[in-house]
């Protein structure tokens, strides 16, 4: 009875190798297209899954908005991006708060992401109202995950991501021009 079900057992999981099932990778690449010969026209029977665009490790983070939605980092792969490293106590961080709103206005291909971090929740809500910054994520980083994922360890820093996941950092206060010659600079490529 045993070796009845041992042999079946081997059996199924021979049917499902050769299937190609419960192979490891299968599911992260999309659907496979099917071999010319497996379908008799010479065509695939169906488009060839593009590659999803590389994650790089710095966006290999989950984290929480201030509004307490789920974020991921993942979702900002191929964008030019601004971080935006602040804390609530901060008169640099205040200070540069307009500069960042407005820039985050006027350049609409470039995500903007605050991550706040060194004090209480409340606190770093307090912050983006009083400053208006409330148009652009916000992350909370109570325990500073983020901060030690892009390097950063003092605010006021910004890190300018490339779509290619090139970085730059600089340490405020950046006032608008010094902002927006940066922003170009990201976007020029």
């Amino acid at each position: 009875m045993i070796r009845s079900r041992t042999a079946a057992a081997l059996a199924a999981t021979a049917l499902l190798l050769a299937a190609g099932c419960g192979t490891a990778g299968n599911d992260a690449a999309g659907p496979a297209a099917t071999s010319p010969a497996a379908t008799g026209s010479g065509e695939p029977s169906e488009p060839v899954a593009t590659p999803k665009a590389s994650v790089p490790q710095e966006l290999a983070f989950t984290a929480r908005t201030l509004g307490g939605q789920t974020f991921e980092g993942a979702s900002l792969a191929g964008k030019p991006v601004v971080f935006w490293f602040w804390a609530p106590w901060c008169l640099k961080c205040r200070s540069e708060a307009p500069a960042v709103r407005s820039a985050a206005e006027k350049y609409g291909d470039v995500a903007f992401v605050g991550v706040a971090s060194l004090d209480t929740e409340a606190a770093m809500k307090e912050f983006v109202r009083s400053t208006g910054t409330g148009t652009i994520v916000q992350l909370s980083d109570e325990k500073g995950a983020v901060w030690t994922r892009l390097g950063v360890s003092q605010q006021s820093t910004f890190v300018f991501m490339k779509p290619d996941g090139s970085t730059e950092k600089a340490s405020g206060p950046l006032g608008s021009g010094e902002l927006d010659g940066h922003v170009e600079k990201l976007r020029a490529g």
